[in-house]
Parts: structure tokens; sequence; C-alpha cells
């Protein structure tokens, strides 16, 4: 098989008559092609008045070789299999956690036959949704189950976006496994692929059933509580239910808590668990009508049958030497509640497969780090957290409102009754209040700075009726537990800690090839591996 890269298509190519496309344009005629693929799909838009499909084509063909030396950007490709092992003999492993990295781990241990045992201190995501949606509607926090915790973890309730900035192969199992769950085929081959959180319900909840099939346990409302350990090594895990507290043996636990699992945090450095400081970033979400981004990002093609709601990508790097980037951009989306502790705000983006709401939204971030937290302690930068949390409770008034300013509030340093042509999308309620109420004063600093910069990067990005709503926290955990080479607790062996909430991820898809890469390393010990 061959691929072909980098082909110029027009917004109205039809899709559906590609192998009359590779006889027209490639020259491959019907007799010499077996079979022929999109394996990729991008929009360019670096010309307004020439936007259009970039696409590259997977063809098995007759004379391959002769292909390679006449067609331009083409290369052999061959098909990546993911092979697992069947496990001989063990303890069913522990897996704590069942968002992207929980989840494929679960999957991988199942595939194996190793009958992974997942504790879940959230509901299914039936019962989640029912939960989140209240949250949203009356203020009332569930802080067992919400957008943070829960079957699929925080992803589950965001734009399911897929992309990634790691190579690893493992990349299209994961993928096409989605894929076979119920994601859109489309995650396949789009450059910037998404799911949006509709579908994205629908596909964790095939994944836990196979699991469950495969001789796995998903045990929802099971809270991770400890663990017990001999001569250095796991034994046990243990956790609390609605019937108490219960004890599970084992030799293995694949620690995939998520980035918001702060009483895990907590729980592990009363163990004397080596835990490091880790840079996060902090900010608001900015709102812009869906139409004006589409314009100013596809010029007189915005509108077009063929495109989606339009994407960005922002970093600018300011004098005060911060720099300020969008992060998690959610096209035809809304801002979310995204709180899990009482007396704590925190908000995200979210957006359904179609992104067609009013408003499109990302967040603005600011890096921050070990010199903002004020202490070596290793749980610091959670503890930083927490207090900007804190004092965005406050300043949108508690019961979970939302502090909120437009663009030209923020420069003008002073709020005004109302809104212009943006609304804001946060529910429960939104309240007028400047950052400078909950962010410090170097990230206040940053966004005046750093938002008539994207201004000139991108026309309109810089409104003064967009809306700002804060505060965005929760992009990466604070904290990392640190592992070694083998995966494992550089403390206690037979701990993973995994995912982004380990420290080790950032996003759906790296997170999922995480839990993967910890369920190869349990699946080698069981098998008489290295311990």
């Amino acid at each position: 098989m061959i691929r072909v890269g980098n082909i110029n298509v027009p917004l109205d190519f039809d899709l559906t008559q590609l192998p009359r496309f590779c006889e027209e344009r490639l020259g491959i005629p019907p007799s010499r092609l077996h079979s022929v693929k999109l394996s990729k799909k991008s929009v360019d838009a670096r010309k307004k008045n020439d936007v259009h499909f970039t696409i590259s084509l997977d063809i098995s063909a007759k004379g391959e070789a002769q292909l390679l030396k006449r067609l331009k950007n083409a290369s052999p490709v061959e098909r990546y299999v993911y092979e697992i092992p069947q496990v001989n003999s063990g303890c069913r492993p522990v897996i704590v956690g069942f968002g992207p990295a929980g989840m494929f781990a679960a999957l991988v241990l199942a595939s194996a036959g190793a009958k992974p045992v997942v504790l879940e201190r959230g509901s299914d995501v039936d019962t989640r949704v029912k939960a989140v949606d209240e949250f949203r509607t009356t203020g009332k926090l569930d802080p067992e189950c919400n957008i943070q915790f829960g079957e699929g973890g925080a992803g589950t309730f965001s734009d399911g976006k897929l992309t990634t900035g790691i190579k690893d192969k493992r990349i299209r199992y994961v993928l096409e496994k989605l894929v076979e769950f119920g994601a859109p085929d489309e995650i396949l081959y789009m450059a910037k692929p998404h799911i949006g959180t509709d579908k994205l319900r629908g596909t964790v909840r095939e994944l836990r059933r196979r699991v469950i099939a495969l001789g796995g346990e998903v045990r929802f409302g099971a809270r991770f509580s400890g663990y017990e350990t001999a001569d250095g090594r796991i034994k046990a895990a243990v956790y609390t239910d609605a019937g108490g507290e219960h004890r599970i043996e084992t030799d293995s636990i694949i620690l995939a808590a998520g980035h918001s699992a702060r009483d895990v945090f907590e729980l592990l450095y009363s163990r004397g668990e080596a835990l490091s400081q880790k840079n996060f970033a902090v900010g608001v979400r900015i709102e812009h009508l869906r139409t004006d981004i589409d314009k100013a990002m596809y010029g007189s093609f915005a509108g077009h049958r063929a495109l989606k709601a339009a994407d960005y990508k922002l970093v600018v790097h300011l004098p005060n030497g911060r720099t300020l980037y969008t992060f998690c951009m959610c096209p035809g989306g809304e801002v979310v509640a995204a709180s899990s502790e009482e007396g704590r705000l925190a908000v995200n983006g979210m957006s359904c497969f179609a992104r067609d709401a009013v408003n499109s939204n990302s967040a603005l971030l600011v890096n921050v780090g070990p010199e903002d937290y004020g202490s070596s302690h290793p749980l610091a930068g959670m503890y930083f957290q927490r207090g900007l949390e804190e004092k965005a409770f406050i300043a949108g008034g508690g019961g979970y409102s939302a502090p909120v300013c437009t663009v030209g509030e923020l420069m003008d340093e002073k709020t005004a009754d109302g809104f212009g042509r943006v609304e804001p999308s946060y529910a429960p309620a939104v309240k007028k209040a400047l950052p400078d109420e909950y962010l410090p004063r170097i990230i206040c600093e940053s966004l005046r700075l750093g938002i008539p910069e994207m201004g000139r990067k991108i026309a309109g990005f810089d409104d003064r009726e967009a809306v700002l709503t804060g505060i965005e926290s929760r992009s990466s955990s604070p904290v990392r537990i640190d592992r070694g080479e083998d995966l494992q607790s550089l403390s206690v062996k037979g701990l993973y800690p995994c995912g982004e909430g380990a420290g080790y991820a950032g996003g759906i898809v790296s997170a999922a090839v995480d839990g993967m890469k910890c369920a190869e390393a349990v699946i080698n010990k069981m098998n008489g591996g290295l311990l």
C-alpha cells in the first residue's frame, strides 16, 4: 500500500468518487486499482480567497513500486496491528479511575484475559448526565459525580478533541476502538478529529460494556481510599462505597484518577509517595459569536456546507515574560460549570459533534509554576489552584454563579450593566466581575497585553463585546506522581501512576495511550517479566 499526500481539492469535492479521482488525477486505471481510502483530510484556510481541503489517500494497486517513483508525495505505508498477549496467571489488577487512561488500560487488560477491576468514584454515564444537568440548572453540586468525576472522565463533557502532540503507533488503535464503540468514522482521517460530548457518551458506555464482556468489572460509586503494602510492594487496594470499606487483593494498581482527584494527591502525600510540583495554567474562557469566528477564519467561504465551525490556535509572547495562549478551543460550543468541590468554582468548554451552538469559545491561559506557588511543598500547586477557585466562587457571588466581563470592560478596568452582541453561555448563572478579583495580577496583566495582540492575528478576536468567563483552572494536573522507566511509582512497586492526573498526559488520546502502556507493563509482569 502507498500513501499519496498533499493533494488539494475544492470544498465541493465528492469523497465518494475516489476511484474516479485516482484515474483522472493520479493516472491509475480501474484495472490496476485494488482499493483507495481517505487517510487524512484538513482545511487549508491560509488564503481567504482560496479555502480548500488537503487530503491524503491510501492506495493499494498493481505496480506500486512504479507508482512510488511516478507520483509526487507518495510513500509506502504499512498497516499497524496492535497485538495484546494473553496473561498466564496472576492477581486481578485494579484500575483507579475510568477516564481515557483508565478505560484503555481496562480494555487492554480485559482483552488480555486479566479480568481487571475498575474503581470509579462517580456514576455511569447516564446517571452522570442527569447529575451534570441538575448542577447546570440548579447549582446543586454532587462532589462525587460531576463534570470531573464519573464514567469517561472530564473528557466526556468537553469537545472530545482527539488531537495530540505525541507520536505513538498506539494512537491508531485508540481511534479505531473509539469508532468501533460508536464514534464517527471521520476521526480516522480528519487532521483535527473530535467526537463531541453527545457522541462521546454512547462511546464510553459501549467501551465499558466490552470491558465487562471480556471479564472485567467496573464498580461505580467506589472511591479509592488507600492501599496495603508489604516489603515495598502493593498487596491490596482499598475503597469505600455506600456499603462501607472494601479490600481487593492485588499486586498491581493502575492509578488513573484524573487531574481533579485532589483527595488522592493528599492520600499519596500522607503515605510518603514520591510527588513533585508541576507547571499548569490558569485564566478565563473567551466567547465570540461563532459566525464572527467563521468569517475571520474562512472569509467569503464562511457558511459553506462542507465546512464545520472554524477553530483556531493562538500564542503570544508578552513583554512581561509570560505567554498567553488559547487552549481547548470549542467551535460552536458553550462554557460549562466544571466544579468538583464545594465553595470552589471552575469552568470548561464543551461542544456537541455538530458544533452548531451560537458561540465559539476557548480557554485563554497563562502558565504558572513553582515560582508562583509560594512554597516548595509537593502539593503547593494544588493549594494555589484551590485558592484561586475559592476567590472565583466569591467573585461570582456564590451558588456557582460565574464571574464574567466583556473584553472592553477588562481593558477599561470597570464593569457595566448588560452585554452586547455576545451573551455568556455559562449556566447556572453569571455575575459581572473583573478577573482582578480572582486571578493574580500577572495573569490579568497578561490578558490585557495579549488579547489585543491576538486581535492582530485573528480579526475581531479582541472584540470589546466578547465575553470572558472565569475561572479556567483545570487545564492539567498541578502535581506529578513520580514514576520510573518501568512506569511504576518510585516509592511503591506495583503502583502505576497513569494519565493526565499523574502528570503524564495532556488530553484524551495521550491519556489513553499512557493507559495502554501501563496495562502492557502489568501484562508483562503477570507473564513473568521483570518486576
